[in-house]
């Protein structure tokens, strides 16, 4: 049954493991990519929130401190 479900009598091609194997690499590289990227995102958004409001604070136009 099992032999009838590759299609053929043989066992596996080395080739369509490698291959295989390659792909699931390249599939974990892009994943730790995607995962460093968001990371990078979130920090520079972060930073340009944090920007934000430090521009909205206008030290010229803000009230005197009460002594």
């Amino acid at each position: 049954m099992a032999k009838a479900l590759l299609g053929y009598v043989g066992g596996s091609d080395p080739r369509l493991l490698a291959e295989m194997r390659r792909l699931q690499q390249r599939v974990q590289d892009l994943e730790s990519e995607l995962v460093r990227i968001q990371a990078e995102n979130d920090a520079l958004t972060a930073a340009a929130s944090h920007d934000r409001i430090v521009e909205s604070v206008d030290a010229n136009q803000a009230e005197p401190a009460l002594t």
